[in-house]
């Protein structure tokens, strides 16, 4: 029987132009063996909504520099939910909110927002795909507890 692969949509949501790190994540994940469907800049919250229901992704995984992304994301977890993709990780790394404000309240924020990680800028993303991994592998033993 053959292991499905795990697929994870990435992407930089808003309004947000910065592409680079979206790329780097990419390419590292697809390196890590994962199946990546890239959305690209400028990406609305439903768009990672409508490529998670199409793939039937395991994660989304994006990025925001510009610092707006708590009010991009309003409301995204319950979106998700209504969509039927509510058990889908949500990960999100980057510069999330405009001016200087201590990253473990930013944290915060995102998780009551429905993230399951949040990084700051300066991730080190093999760290990041240990904790995905981590992640799937809890996520699929409380799915096959059902």
């Amino acid at each position: 029987m053959m292991k499905k692969q795990v697929t994870i949509i990435t992407g930089t949501v808003g309004w947000d132009a910065h592409i680079i790190g979206t790329k780097i994540l990419s390419r590292t994940l697809k390196d890590a063996g994962f199946n990546v469907v890239e959305l690209g800049i400028k990406t609305p919250p439903e768009d990672f909504i409508k490529a998670a229901q199409e793939t039937n992704a395991d994660a989304i995984m994006m990025s925001s520099m510009y610092g707006m992304a708590e009010f991009d994301l309003k409301g995204f977890k319950s979106k998700c939910i209504e969509a039927g993709i509510g058990d889908t990780l949500l990960y999100i790394g980057g510069m999330l909110a405009v001016g200087k404000q201590d990253f473990k309240d930013v944290k915060k924020k995102f998780e009551e927002i429905g993230f399951n990680r949040v990084y700051p800028q300066e991730v080190n993303l093999e760290m990041a795909i240990a904790e995905l991994k981590e992640d799937l592998k809890k996520r699929g033993q409380r799915k096959s507890r059902r």
